[in-house]
């Protein structure tokens, strides 16, 4: 008798959690497909992610050593955990930040197509979807960027040159997140929180939408028979992620030392203070060398390549593990009639 009732009570909760699952609406499954390809591909390329950083912003002590030796560095000076500082922020903000990205993408896209029918099907509609979630997902997840960059900026160094900073008291010490925006917040009140936001928006918005261009423009040239391909997807992202990234990558510098450069810093050791853009890439190149602008692009090619073709695969794994419906489907579901 309790063998029948076990089973009837087993099958009842498959069922309650089937009903779940298909109860949630598609745009809830695909911020949950985003905000894992994210945290999954944000953590696999970190230590990376750290030297990128520190070979972008702190040039006297790192910028003429590369990136392996940089690793060794790094590794010496904050130990192995040093390769994850800061990648808890950058988890905390890569989870939203990808859920909304994705999410925004494929709702952008289901408009465009619904209401401009005129731009056709093609990859100009992943442009302008890619485009749009970018900067949309950027506005609300900037100030979590910007502690990110702050405490991967830091370093426990004993050499003569950061001592020299220290006496100076260029940059504050942080010892997490919120006390990032503590700080951040009392020296330029909530504006300082988007400190950067100008080149990251001009970086993010052809970024994103190249990425998603490239990315769906090689999976549309594929055969049906190979879509499902694991290796196919990780090549494609690995295509999209390179060729956007090397398009975009001096607004990237441009970002990161508006993001580091403090009031504290300008006034002991002069120079010009980064105030927008092209000001930035201006500054850049006359006070530091137009290579600077593409210091780190190196490890950027080493980073970018199972960063964004880890994302996108987990993306598309995640949306299958979840059921939700293709984008034909989609697209016919809610095309006019």
């Amino acid at each position: 008798m309790g063998t029948p009732s076990q089973g009837s009570a087993a099958v009842a909760a498959a069922r309650v959690d089937l009903c779940a699952l298909d109860l949630m609406p598609v745009f809830a499954k695909e911020m949950i497909a985003g905000g894992v390809a994210g945290a999954f591909s944000k953590t696999a390329i970190a230590p990376l992610e750290r030297v990128k950083i520190l070979l972008q912003t702190r040039t006297n002590e790192f910028g003429s050593l590369g990136v392996l030796k940089s690793l060794k560095k790094l590794r010496q000076l904050d130990g192995v955990m040093g390769f994850y500082k800061g990648n808890g922020a950058s988890v905390l903000r890569i989870v939203p930040y990808a859920a909304l990205h994705y999410m925004a993408y494929e709702r952008y896209r289901c408009w465009i197509l619904n209401n401009c029918p005129s731009l056709g099907t093609g990859p100009l509609v992943d442009l302008l979807a890619g485009s749009a979630s970018g900067g949309t997902a950027v506005l609300c997840t900037y100030p979590l960027d910007l502690a990110r960059t702050k405490l991967a900026f830091q370093v426990n160094s004993s050499d003569q040159f950061s001592r020299a900073l220290k006496r100076g008291s260029p940059q504050p010490a942080y010892g997490g997140i919120i006390d990032v925006f503590r700080g951040v917040h009392s020296e330029g009140g909530a504006r300082a929180l988007y400190r950067g936001v100008g080149p990251t928006l001009m970086g993010i918005l052809p970024y994103a939408g190249l990425k998603f261009y490239i990315y769906e423009g090689l999976k549309a040239h594929v055969p049906e028979d190979y879509k499902s391909s694991v290796t196919l997807k990780l090549s494609c992202g690995a295509a999209a992620g390179l060729f956007g990234q090397t398009l975009t990558y001096p607004l990237d510098v441009v970002r990161r030392q508006m993001q580091v450069q403090s009031q504290q810093q300008h006034e002991q050791f002069g120079g010009p203070r980064i105030t927008g853009t092209f000001q930035g890439l201006m500054s850049i190149k006359q006070t530091q060398g137009w290579r600077q602008l593409f210091a780190g692009l190196s490890l950027n090619y080493i980073k970018v390549v199972p960063s964004v073709a880890i994302g996108f695969t987990a993306y598309d794994t995640m949306k299958h593990l979840l059921k939700i419906p293709p984008r034909e489907k989609k697209r016919s579901g809610h095309a006019p009639a």
